[in-house]
């Protein structure tokens, strides 16, 4: 990805669109306000969004990149021109570094702690106060540096963030046990443990919480390694490697038993099976054979396989993939934008609060000392952490859960609104059904069912619709040549009318030889029971004649079509089949699904106003689709859902892309979205009855400082524990089609 990657310097003013990068050194909601409040401050910036759980910053407008990393790093901040999650070795190796500076801070605590904890048991035994000076001011001044730092960051930015509160409450209980040591004397209470400690369950629940919250990132990254670093390219008459990121399209890949498929392409020699299940969510391997396409980053089976490249660099399957995983989980829905506004004055609220409470304790003659201890505790629990996860870890633990599953979401907006899903209408052809019908009936007017299928075969040598490749399949296991076609007509929703061995042929449903003034009369009684049977029949007419007859074909149901409907209802989602066929085959094919409501003889141009109308009705809509023809419909849908081997169109639409033909993909993606939703809810209640309970607590003197820290490190990590339960999510989808791809 990297090597076709534009640099972003090289974008200027005049160049519009959205710019991601890396932002290093947030540690809470404050921060993202922060970094948000400089990036929107630069000219030509028209909407940003940075989330703390990924650390990612995504830029709309026309500011030149070099000006926004440059306000990032005014800020007091890092940007680093990549736009992916980092990868597991420079979070091991980070993660390594932080435990070590955690470590050391708790080995400097511990001395100032334990009197206290073993006071309970009648040991009153304490450390000399110039000791406790100086592993405190080690703890404080060394090891809790980065609070001071972070703090006036924040304060330059006009902010308020989790480190100024920290910064400001130990400070203030250092400040007094210094004072406390040499001016009021050796009798006067010393509180180095509260800033010692407060600094080390800090960054204790830190380290905690970035640990858990690069678990909710796993899918993402998963993804990544499937990247190969090169790849076996034919030049010349010779197989050379070279980066993978250099294979352009057209070129000839060499795969070897076990490794990764470098790039999108076809297979041009050699048969073997690939595992895509970490792109699709297929657990069997998937048969592959000359003509068949293969996805890059899946990995090939015992056999040896020739590919043309088709797509590569950021074209390729994988990369968008990626990068619309990456997008979403960077991405705020409608709730997170709440809770930013109220995270954007919570800690100047907070720090308004802690002065009335010691304020208050020093008018009800409760003396200097309590007051500030009493105000210290106010500080720290106060800190927004929990509230600027809550959102951003459970979207990516659910994103994370779902792209695992095949399922990908493009944005949070589409996250939130999946699960309030309350009606599904799906396409039928290729949706519900395989996509690839068959031609089961001929039935000529004259007998002669060869000749019929010659006519009808060669008319639809123009055409990609599955019907017409049906109709070409049959007449090729006929062994039949066909005559050339001359001129190709489609007939919108209907038909279509050629030229070919100099006749005009019309081919298509009973409406188009209705409109035609065809009589169909003798005909009907044969083709009602083929439609009754839910079988699809073309009609085929001669211009200046009559019929000629009518070809029936059958699209079988995909696998796990019934079982989607099932689960859909039994959740409480009415689902509604939409369909350009005729009304007995539709019906047929509804009655064998249970479907809650079926339309037949749908043109393509009025589905979008069929979902239009569900909406008016007040249901939220999810359309499933998988050609060009639905993509009206699937933008006009609260969810548009573009099923696994569909049209590219379809799937740029789509607010959710299925990777695989399983219709109970559906379900799962409406399940995980509930799932999603409602730890989200979870998460913000109890941050919100956290900070609600907690500060009252410590405003009356009921919680010491250490504790506070204690309980605001805790707040933070059950957040992120919480959404990671999302990771184990099982969908109701399970393969059972067979060693091909359905």
């Amino acid at each position: 990805m990297d090597g076709d990657r534009v640099t972003r310097d090289a974008l200027t003013a005049a160049d519009a669109g959205t710019v991601r990068f890396r932002v290093e050194g947030m540690s809470c909601a404050g921060c993202v306000s922060n970094v948000e409040k400089a990036l929107a401050g630069v000219p030509g910036v028209d909407g940003v969004s940075v989330n703390l759980a990924t650390g990612l910053a995504e830029v709309g407008g026309h500011a030149a990149s070099r000006d926004l990393f440059a306000a990032v790093d005014g800020a007091g901040y890092h940007a680093v021109d990549d736009e992916n999650i980092e990868g597991a070795e420079a979070v091991a190796a980070r993660d390594r570094r932080d435990g070590l500076v955690v470590l050391a801070a708790a080995a400097l605590t511990l001395p100032l702690v334990a009197p206290m904890l073993a006071a309970p048991f009648g040991s009153h035994a304490m450390l000399p106060g110039m000791v406790q000076l100086v592993l405190a001011a080690l703890v404080q001044f060394a090891i809790g540096w980065r609070f001071y730092a972070g703090a006036a960051k924040a304060l330059r930015g006009g902010t308020g963030t989790m480190d100024v509160l920290v910064a400001i409450g130990t400070s203030a209980a250092f400040g007094l046990s210094v004072y406390n040591l040499f001016v009021a004397g050796g009798a006067a209470h010393l509180y180095f443990e509260a800033s010692a400690a407060i600094v080390t369950l800090v960054l204790f629940g830190q380290w905690l919480e970035k640990r858990a919250r690069h678990g909710t990132s796993r899918a993402i990254r998963e993804l990544m390694r499937l990247r190969p670093e090169t790849a076996l390219v034919e030049r010349n008459g010779e197989a050379k490697p070279i980066p993978a990121a250099q294979v352009g399209a057209g070129d000839i890949v060499i795969v070897r038993p076990g490794e990764h498929i470098p790039v999108d392409g076809t297979v041009l020699k050699g048969e073997s099976e690939a595992d895509e299940s970490l792109l699709t969510g297929e657990s069997m391997p998937v048969d592959k054979r000359p003509g068949d396409p293969v996805t890059g980053g899946s990995v090939n089976g015992d056999g040896v396989l020739r590919v043309r490249a088709t797509r590569v660099g950021r074209d390729s399957m994988l990369e968008r993939i990626i990068a619309m995983v990456a997008g979403a989980q960077a991405a705020k829905p409608p709730v997170q934008r709440l809770v930013d506004r109220v995270t954007h004055v919570f800690v100047q609220a907070v720090v308004a609060v802690a002065l009335v409470t010691g304020i208050g304790w020093a008018i009800a003659g409760a003396g200097a000392e309590t007051a500030i201890i009493t105000a210290v505790a106010v500080l720290v629990i106060a800190c927004p952490c929990a509230l600027g996860l809550a959102t951003p870890t459970a979207i990516m633990a659910g994103t994370g859960a779902a792209a695992r599953a095949g399922i990908l979401i493009k944005d949070a907006v589409a996250l939130e609104r999946a699960g309030s899903v309350t009606a599904v209408v799906f396409d039928k052809t290729g949706t519900l059904t395989m996509g690839a019908p068959q031609v089961t009936d001929i039935v000529a007017g004259d007998g002669d069912s060869d000749t019929l299928l010659r006519r009808a075969a060669a008319a639809q040598q123009g055409s990609e619709h599955p019907l017409a490749q049906a109709v070409l399949r049959a007449a090729k296991d006929a062994g039949l040549s066909l005559p050339a076609l001359g001129s190709f007509n489609r007939v919108g929703g209907k038909g279509l009318r050629a030229e070919t061995g100099g006749e005009t042929l019309l081919i298509g449903n009973r409406a188009l030889m209705t409109d035609e003034g065809f009589d169909t009369a003798g005909m009907e009684s044969r083709v009602a029971a083929l439609e009754d049977a839910g079988k699809t029949v073309m009609w085929i007419a001669r211009q200046g004649g009559g019929i000629d007859g009518v070809i029936a074909v059958q699209d079988a149901l995909r696998p796990g079509a019934a079982e989607a409907v099932s689960v859909l209802s039994s959740r409480g989602i009415r689902t509604i089949m939409l369909s350009g066929d005729n009304r007995r085959t539709v019906a047929a094919i509804a009655a064998g699904l249970h479907l809650d409501r079926f339309e037949a003889e749908v043109l393509p141009a009025d589905k979008a106003s069929f979902i239009a109308d569900l909406q008016g009705q007040g249901l939220v809509v999810a359309m499933v689709g998988d050609g060009v023809n639905d993509a009206p419909a699937l933008a006009a849908a609260d969810v548009g859902i573009a099923m696994g081997g569909g049209s590219d169109v379809a799937m740029e639409v789509a607010a959710v892309t299925l990777m695989r033909g399983d219709p109970r993909l559906v379900a799962d993606a409406i399940a995980i979205s509930r799932a999603t939703a409602r730890k989200i809810r979870q998460n913000l209640f109890w941050a919100f009855v956290y900070n609600t309970v907690g500060i009252p607590l410590a405003a009356f003197g009921l919680l010491s400082p250490v504790f506070a820290g204690a309980a605001m490190a805790f707040s933070s990590v059950s957040v992120v524990s919480n959404a990671l339960l999302l990771t184990r999510w099982k969908p109701v989808s399970r393969t059972k089609t067979g060693r091909r791809d359905a």
